[in-house]
């Protein structure tokens, strides 16, 4: 799967706005920025690291494989130190969303425990791992100095993805129900929530009315919550991404748009003034395959495409800071580049504005803080393992 305020202004949901090229958000186009480019090689052994998070500190969060790159663990990297964040007793973990809370006290993630699936089932993490292990995976907080595994609904499995300052985590989990719009091996109903590691409160969030399942993939300070809704599936996207969403502090669920396909309308981030980004198919997709366009939603504007670098096939916004600065990916059949949309205007490639005479290429860009800070993946050329960088703004 790749992934709310009262909204006092209509809201333009099934519309498309203007192309991103007429700058819909109205604003002067801003010089770019040059980076500073820092890549962190510590890893856990293996050839491939990605952080996929950072707070308001610096640290970064996501994950390392180990030497054999069959297995990956969710990691730390703080102060330039490497801390392997373990699992629950299975062979794999992961940081997979932007997971860490600004204020840097909880972590929000996934990992596996050493029990076989009851069910036979792959779940959502299966897209996350390097291997397919058939143990059960939970959603996961670490807090305190220690790691706290997310409730199910009933089921077996759970996720985790985004979390606040108020110590709230979103996420999905598994109820009872045998879902029959569930397609081999996904077999059970699962639901987004907001989960309390501390109180061990866990609250489901509704689907649309019609649909069977749904998945939280980010909440913001107010308690704006942002994911998809549609059917059970294989519980990683596709038709259970039938709508983009965000569900207000109450729990009323809002339809984000699309970009006219019928799947993978996948909602990924908020910031605190309700801007969410995402990635949605255009139309063609009735066979489900997956060529989605970035996007952003505003209140003043529904939901608008970002675009793709060109020659490349799709692209995805993956996060957003207060300035609506977005950052992301776009892919084409020579890989992928890392992507800055500046204040939601035209893409550019991150690469090109890193500090001359950096050698190697910034392939992902998975998330951005409010000073403009981004991390995400790099491709060292020399070697051509993956490693974690920080880009910081210089001018």
């Amino acid at each position: 799967m790749r992934i709310p305020i009262a909204l006092a202004l209509p809201l333009a949901a099934g519309c498309v706005a203007e192309p991103h090229g007429l700058d819909p958000l109205a604003r002067k186009a801003p010089t770019p920025t040059r980076y500073g480019v820092v890549e962190v090689p510590a890893s856990l052994g293996g050839t491939n690291s990605r952080p996929n998070s950072i707070d308001e500190l610096g640290a970064i969060a996501g994950f390392s494989n180990l030497p054999d790159n069959q297995t990956r663990h969710a990691a730390l990297w703080r102060a330039g130190a490497l801390t392997d964040l373990g699992t629950l007793g299975g062979p794999n973990s992961n940081v997979a969303w932007p997971g860490q809370s600004p204020d840097g006290t909880l972590i929000a993630g996934i990992a596996e425990n050493a029990d076989d699936q009851p069910l036979g089932e792959d779940w959502s993490c299966s897209a996350f791992f390097p291997s397919v292990t058939h143990k059960i995976c939970r959603g996961v907080a670490w807090h305190d100095g220690a790691v706290t595994a997310m409730p199910t609904l009933g089921g077996d499995n759970s996720f985790a993805t985004g979390a606040n300052d108020r110590g709230q985590v979103t996420g999905w989990a598994e109820t009872t129900l045998h879902d029959p719009s569930c397609n081999a091996p996904q077999v059970l109903q699962f639901l987004a929530v907001v989960w309390e590691p501390r109180s061990g409160a866990l609250r489901p969030l509704s689907p649309m009315t019609g649909e069977s399942t749904s998945a939280a993939t980010a909440i913001n300070r107010r308690g704006q919550v942002v994911g998809i809704s549609g059917e059970c599936d294989v519980a990683v996207g596709r038709f259970s991404a039938a709508h983009a969403v965000l569900w207000e502090p109450d729990g009323r669920v809002v339809d984000l748009g699309n970009l006219g396909g019928v799947s993978w309308h996948t909602a990924m981030a908020i910031n605190e003034h309700g801007d969410v980004v995402g990635f949605s198919n255009p139309p063609g997709d009735d066979d489900g395959s997956f060529f989605p366009h970035a996007f952003l939603w505003t209140r003043e504007l529904g939901i608008v495409d970002l675009g793709l670098l060109p020659g490349d096939d799709f692209s995805e916004a993956l996060a957003i800071n207060e300035d609506r600065d977005v950052v992301g990916l776009s892919c084409g059949a020579a890989g992928c580049r890392a992507v800055l949309w500046r204040g939601g205007g035209e893409p550019i490639d991150l690469t090109t504005l890193a500090d001359p005479g950096f050698p190697d290429v910034l392939t992902g860009a998975a998330a951005i803080d409010d000073a403009g800070t981004i991390t995400g993946r790099a491709r060292v050329t020399a070697t051509g393992a993956t490693v974690p960088y920080v880009a910081t703004p210089v001018d």
